[in-house]
């Protein structure tokens, strides 16, 4: 029998890091309470099958419980926990007492030390033990000698098949004693660690570029990012790379043409060393191939040249198999290991500059999986910003223009997290107002602050001007700072801060029905405004509504997964399910629900992940499936979509409308789907991308197309005046048919 590899999903949010401390002891007793229905300081998932158990327990208040069934998302449950090897001794110990009924498979504790970059040095999940069916409180032992390697240790209790497991009072153990008491040791420092040359600034200031140096510099990017990710130097973590950027850049600055670039990036490369001939090589593997690296541009002599052209294909063939700055997530979407953030930084710096510019720029180039629809050319983008990232005069400057870069990726998950404020428009006050774009115009939906109904602004009203200023202009203006996926979600998020300003009187022209007029009103500061006001478009009221005896209503985001079994019992006998995804899902309930609705075994997603050992290829994964489980909804359901359907939001709908009953209405949604990796820039930016491939069962993609409705329906400006929900009253026609007068679906709604 194979032993079961436990990965551990970010989408399941593993905690942050708990420190071997005393603290610890009751976090791993289960005394710390719930947070989210999930026993305090642990993670793991999936989440709907984790629970605090205050009933069933060895000792203390309550004991952490996994519960399965058939139908449950993926094969095994777990509890997971993880801290630093900051100690030093021979063996380490996770022990503690177990508890099971009905597991068909097996239980256990699980321990994994990892080594640099993420790898397993040392694992055990008791798989061997065969612990299932029915036991009473017993305690085990797993010990794994602590291996000099190890830099990280991964562990909890695990659930495989069906059944319940209770785990309670558990030690982590460093020779027999509390972690805690463990001797601190130093671990062997990176090359990170002991490179400090740059630190107060790489020295590289500049005033203008001319072509011929741009053209260098683009070249010198991707030299620099094929190095980092195969050098067995750099992919190794045997160089500072991002130094070693600082000490070539002058000289290829000051090279007199493209010929002597090159003979100074050749000779730059010579320095690293000779690179070993591999044993074995590196092969790409052709199965289940999704994208392959562009590389082309190796064999590109007009730009290379011959001499460095072969080296760099020489080094390719002899590439290493891992990676120093990549690791795998538990998801299969890279993590970004080593990205420092030189937050400290005193921008301009044209050197840190240039390395925000080239580190974006190829983490994109290797690791999205996304790469091909991006819809821009990428090495021009690459060509574009060497002279915008690099002269920006300020701080300021500079994170606009990482906005501007950024924005052309499009991905919605790409953004300049913390860093909004600098987006244009800028500004301390605001509008007490939300406003939203119906057919590509600024229409107000509501209010942020009661003050707000004294301006003259009603909502329904359109925003034609702003001081003046027509709002298509100032869209056009700001919109190359926004990243999105597709256009309805750049103005989703410009119409969430197009009313910024200084804070006082300015002037708004509105369009009411067909006259126009200007209002003087006053932007003022955000505190006493509803901030989450106009993220979600879903109805007000309880979770779940009941419309009539024939109509179900469930808006997800307030959703508890616990409630789940009871809202679909008491939608049982109706004609159809409204499930609401006009928002954010307060809990991953992909499985908990998705299942409920389904008929049979049911595809569908397909993945595709990152390849260490040959960056910029992506493989196809398949994804989970949806299980038939009780209690089971049999009417039909209707999905409601929109802009601001996002990410796990798009997810859930994926897996919903896989039922041969369910009809998805609404419009155009965010078009970033699949788990995320972040990483930072220097200036302390941060950042992420999507980094796993999301893909229907027939490959084709979700990204930037988003989930495209069965049924269109959008908002109408008419609509918004009369406070009436179109994509609601659509769905009710859908499930009653001849029945859905428009009296009886006003009646419905105002009930």
């Amino acid at each position: 029998m194979m032993r079961l590899r436990l990965v551990v999903c970010a989408a399941l949010a593993l905690p942050c890091l708990a420190q071997n401390t005393p603290e610890l002891a009751s976090i791993l007793s289960f005394e710390n309470g719930a947070a989210n229905g999930v026993p305090a300081g642990w993670g793991g998932g999936p989440s709907d099958t984790i629970a605090l158990d205050e009933q069933v327990k060895h000792g203390g208040k309550a004991s952490g419980r996994l519960q399965r069934h058939q139908g449950s998302p993926q094969t095994f449950s777990t509890l997971t926990k993880d801290l630093a090897v900051d100690f030093g001794g021979q063996t380490l110990a996770l022990r503690g007492f177990l508890r099971t009924e009905d597991v068909t498979d097996y239980a256990g504790l699980w321990l994994r030390e990892d080594g640099e970059g993420g790898g397993s040095v040392a694992f055990d999940n008791m798989q061997q033990r065969k612990l299932n069916g029915t036991t009473g409180w017993t305690e085990y032992t797993i010990t794994l000698p602590l291996n000099k390697e190890a830099r990280r240790l991964v562990y909890g209790v695990l659930l495989a098949g069906n059944g319940t497991l209770w785990a309670d009072d558990l030690q982590l153990l460093v020779d027999g004693k509390p972690i805690w008491e463990a001797p601190k040791v130093e671990r062997p420092k990176t090359a990170l660690d002991l490179d400090h040359e740059f630190d107060s600034g790489s020295g590289i200031a500049l005033t203008g570029l001319s072509a011929a140096q741009i053209a260098n510099l683009a070249t010198l990017g991707k030299v620099w990012g094929f190095l980092k990710y195969h050098h067995p130097q750099i992919a190794s973590g045997k160089r500072h790379w991002d130094y070693d950027l600082f000490r070539v850049l002058p000289k290829v600055l000051a090279a007199a043409d493209r010929a002597s670039a090159n003979k100074t990036m050749l000779d730059w490369i010579a320095a690293l060393g000779p690179v070993p001939a591999c044993q074995p090589c590196a092969t790409l593997d052709e199965k289940d191939l999704a994208l392959r690296p562009d590389l082309a541009w190796l064999s590109d002599e007009k730009v290379l040249g011959a001499d460095l052209g072969k080296s760099l294909q020489a080094i390719y063939t002899n590439r290493l198999r891992k990676q120093f700055y990549v690791s795998m997530a538990g998801a299969d979407n890279p993590s970004f290991d080593y990205e420092l953030p030189y937050a400290g930084i005193k921008m301009p710096d044209a050197g840190f500059q240039f390395l925000a510019l080239y580190r974006f720029w190829n983490i994109v180039e290797y690791w999205s999986p996304n790469r091909e629809i991006v819809g821009e050319n990428w090495e021009g983008v690459l060509s574009k910003f060497i002279p915008r990232v690099a002269l920006a005069k300020s701080s300021h400057d500079y994170t606009r223009e990482m906005f501007a870069l950024i924005a052309l990726d499009h991905d919605t998950h790409a953004n300049l997290w913390g860093s909004q404020p600098l987006r244009p428009p800028e500004g301390a006050c605001q509008l007490p107002i939300t406003v939203r774009f119906v057919d590509n115009r600024a229409v107000v939906t509501g209010y942020t602050a009661d003050s707000a109904k004294d301006t003259g602004i009603r909502v329904g009203d359109v925003i034609a001007q702003l001081d003046g200023v027509p709002v298509s202009k100032l869209v056009a203006e700001w919109s190359p700072y926004y990243a999105a996926s597709n256009d309805p979600t750049r103005l989703r998020d410009i119409a969430r801060t197009m009313t910024h300003g200084a804070c006082g009187e300015m002037r708004v022209g509105i369009v009411r029905g067909s006259e126009e007029s200007e209002i003087k009103t006053a932007r003022v500061p955000p505190p006493g405004l509803n901030a989450s006001a106009g993220t979600t478009h879903d109805r007000p009221g309880d979770t779940f509504q009941m419309l009539s005896d024939q109509v179900a209503y469930l808006k997800l985001s307030s959703i508890k997964i616990a409630d789940v079994p009871r809202f679909i019992d008491s939608a049982s006998g109706t004609k159809g399910l409204i499930v609401d995804l006009r928002n954010y899902p307060s809990e991953f309930v992909v499985f908990a629900l998705g299942r409920l609705l389904v008929d049979r075994d049911t595809k569908f997603v397909e993945f595709t992940r990152c390849d260490l050992a040959n960056p910029g290829a992506f493989h196809w994964m398949p994804g989970p499936v949806l299980t038939p489980a009780t209690p089971h909804y049999a009417g039909k359901v209707v999905v409601l979509v929109d802009e601001v359907t996002q990410s796990q939001a798009e997810y859930t709908t994926m897996a919903f409308r896989s039922s041969p009953r369910t009809t998805v209405i609404g419009s155009t949604t965010a078009g970033a789907d699949g788990n995320v990796s972040p990483f930072r820039l220097p200036g302390g930016l941060n950042i992420m991308i999507s980094g796993l491939g999301v893909f229907y069962p027939d490959r084709k993609p979700t990204q930037r197309v988003g989930i495209i409705a069965d049924v269109e329906v959008k908002p109408t400006i008419a609509g918004i005046r009369d406070g009436r929900d179109e994509l609601l009253e659509e769905a009710l026609r859908r499930i009653l048919g001849a029945e859905a007068t428009p009296e009886k679906i006003q009646g419905m709604l105002k009930h």
